[in-house]
Parts: structure tokens; C-alpha cells; sequence
């Protein structure tokens, strides 16, 4: 489908509030047959928390997403919503009893019903005109009370993005889980309604958790970031701090593409042309697989740092991919800059990263 000519919809009244709820998800497992998706999952979201779950597919984000949706029962372990159990040994609430908002991949929009009729939907619960209200309340924040009337086919994939979106948040639900929302949309349009449905939970204050494999969105959108790796939450953090201070290699390589250098560490100490001063690190002796951001290579005039040759360059826009040979080290070493100060193929350079810019892992 066609992206929408217009995406400005921020300013079209606010949403309604909710009360928002505690999450709480305790050593959660879930097994289907030999496999276990889920292993001893423990996170907790505070009230008007944004969370991103991230990782790459098939590592548990959705499964957790259905478990606290009440699509998936765990095999053990145990949900909590305001510290009140609605999934575990004991109790099992179901989905719709849980005042909790889901919002599916593919918008799961039904094709026979008006986009009134679908954002309504889920207030059947409200007395008519209070649910007439409250869906025209939740279609004009997102723009597109217009199309009230409309069916689900005539709309462009971000339109009919917005219409799920006011569907979830018309029954203010005190948590709102959402499956990778923007992974059908152009990067364009993306960004624009990752800003609009950023505001949109902050009006609405609802906890939310948000799956998505996308780190960039994470960080753009999150309070916090759980990154999974294999049914298993491996750090939960700010952008920043996942960024700065990943505790592992798995971690770090999903912030940013790397140089990934494995090198000696003698004394507590790991040496390699590449670094202007040794790097200290915990381990006394053994092996360490060093990271290196490709933007923190820096380029020097050729007779400072270590002698260089550029020996590829790709063209990304503002910024340019820089492949280098350096003298002493035995692989490729890849460099992004900007685009206007970037050396033509065959240059002799300098090479050299600061400390700052170096992340060191056992090997």
C-alpha cells in the first residue's frame, strides 16, 4: 500500500488517560515439547514505563508478548499485574478480564467491519454512546475520525497502523503490548509514526512493552531496553547504557557494526597497533576478543598513528565505509567517517583509536 500523504496527526486532541499498572514477569518459562522458548524470564515494568523487548526472531519477544497478553499460558513461573497474579501455578486470568491492550503485527484489522466499527470493537463492554465517544475520541487522535466510515482496504498501511493503534488505546488499558508495529512501513513514514505513537502512550500513560528487532527503534522509543537472546533476557538498560557499557559481545554487536580484533592479554594488559596507549582489562592473562566501533577509528595525516591504506570505500550518504589495511594488523579494518572527509581509494593514512572507543570481551 501507499504511505500517507499526511502523517502530522500529533496535534488532534489528546488521548485519554489511564491508570497505569505494574508488570511483572517472574522466572516465566514456556516450553512447547523439547523446545523452551522462554527460560526463567524476570522483568518487571513500573507504572508508564515504555520497554522495548529486542532481539533477533525467535528469541521469545513475541511468546513473552502473548504470555502477558493471555494468549500463552507459562509453564511456569508466574505474571503480575499491580503485584495481583493473572497467570501462574495458581490462577490464570483471561485475556479479556485483564485490562491489558495488544497490538498485533499486521494491525489485525477486521476486513468486513468500518474503521468506526473496528476501534469500537473492544467497548463492547460501554454502554453505546459511551462507546460511540470514546472510539471518535480515539480516531480523532490519531487523525482519521474522517474516515469513520471507511473500510479497512481503502486505507494506506500507515493509515490503517493508526487505526490499530486508536483501537488499542480506546479502552484505556493500564498496559498496552505492541508486536512490532512499525516493521510493515517505509523507513520514511516509520520514524514519523514512531514520534506520533510515542506521544500518543505518554498521553495515554499506559505501561507499555513493545517488541521489535530494530535497535534503533528501541532506542528511540524506549525508557528501557530488555535485549533477549535465545528465550533468555541477557541486560536491561537505557539506549545509553546498553550502548556504552554492553555486558556482552551478543549485546554490543546488536548497537552498531564492529571490529572485532582477538588479541593476547599479557599482565592484565592487551596491545595491538590499532590502540594508541594498552588497554587494561580484568582478566591477567588468556585471550580477549577486542571491539572497535567502526566510527571510533579515527583517520589521521599519513605519518601519524599507525600506517594505513584505504583500500575500499562505499558511498552511504553523509557518512562513507572506509575498508583499510593497516600495517600489523592481519584483517580488514573498517572505518566510517563523513562523507566529505573521506580519503579516495589508494590513500596513505593514519590510523588510531582512543582507549575510549575500544570494548574488550573474554575470548
Amino acid at each position: 500500500m501507499n504511505a500517507p500523504t499526511d502523517t502530522r496527526w500529533g496535534n488532534r486532541g489528546t488521548a485519554g488517560a489511564t491508570i497505569a499498572a505494574r508488570l511483572e514477569f517472574d522466572h516465566v518459562c514456556r516450553e512447547f515439547g523439547d523446545y523452551e522458548a522462554l527460560c526463567g524470564v524476570t522483568l518487571g515494568l513500573e507504572p508508564g514505563d515504555v520497554v522495548c523487548l529486542l532481539g533477533p526472531s525467535g528469541c521469545g519477544k513475541t511468546t513473552l508478548l502473548r504470555i502477558a497478553a493471555g494468549i500463552e499460558r507459562p509453564s511456569r513461573g508466574a505474571v503480575r499485574l499491580n503485584d495481583i497474579e493473572i497467570a501462574g501455578p495458581s490462577r490464570f486470568v483471561p485475556p479479556e478480564k485483564r485490562n491489558i491492550g495488544l497490538m498485533f503485527q499486521d494491525f489485525a484489522l477486521f476486513p468486513h467491519m468500518t474503521i468506526f466499527q473496528n476501534v469500537a470493537y473492544g467497548l463492547r463492554g460501554l454502554p453505546r454512546s459511551d462507546a460511540r465517544q470514546a472510539a471518535l475520541a480515539a480516531l480523532t487522535r490519531v487523525g482519521l475520525d474522517h474516515y469513520a466510515d471507511n473500510y479497512p482496504s481503502t486505507l494506506s498501511g500507515g493509515e490503517q497502523q493508526r487505526v490499530a493503534l486508536a483501537r488499542a488505546i480506546a479502552p484505556r488499558p493500564a498496559v498496552l503490548l505492541m508486536d512490532e508495529p512499525f516493521s510493515g512501513l517505509d523507513i520514511k513514514l516509520r520514524e514519523s509514526m514512531q514520534n506520533e505513537t510515542l506521544a500518543v502512550l505518554r498521553e495515554t500513560r499506559a505501561t507499555s512493552m513493545i517488541v521489535t528487532h530494530d535497535p534503533e527503534e528501541a532506542m528511540r522509543i524506549a525508557d528501557r531496553i530488555a535485549v533477549m537472546d535465545a528465550g533468555r533476557i541477557v541486560q536491561v538498560g537505557t539506549a545509553e547504557e546498553l550502548y556504552r557499557t554492553p555486558r556482552t559481545l551478543f549485546v554490543a554487536r546488536f548497537f552498531s557494526e564492529m571490529n572485532e580484533l582477538a588479541c593476547d592479554v599479557v599482565d592484565g594488559l592487551v596491545r595491538n597497533p590499532l590502540f594508541r596507549d594498552p588497554i587494561s582489562v580484568p582478566e591477567a592473562n588468556g585471550r580477549a576478543i577486542v571491539c572497535v566501533r567502526e566510527r571510533g577509528v579515527q583517520l589521521l595525516a599519513e605519518g601519524e598513528g599507525q600506517p594505513g591504506r584505504v583500500i575500499q570505500t562505499s558511498f552511504l550518504g553523509d557518512a562513507a565505509l572506509l575498508e583499510l589495511a593497516v600495517q600489523g594488523v592481519d584483517q580488514p579494518v573498517m572505518a566510517r567517517v563523513p562523507e566529505s572527509s573521506a580519503p579516495p581509494i589508494g590513500s596513505t593514512i593514519g590510523v588510531q583509536v582512543p582507549s575510549s572507543a575500544v570494548l574488550v570481551f573474554p575470548g
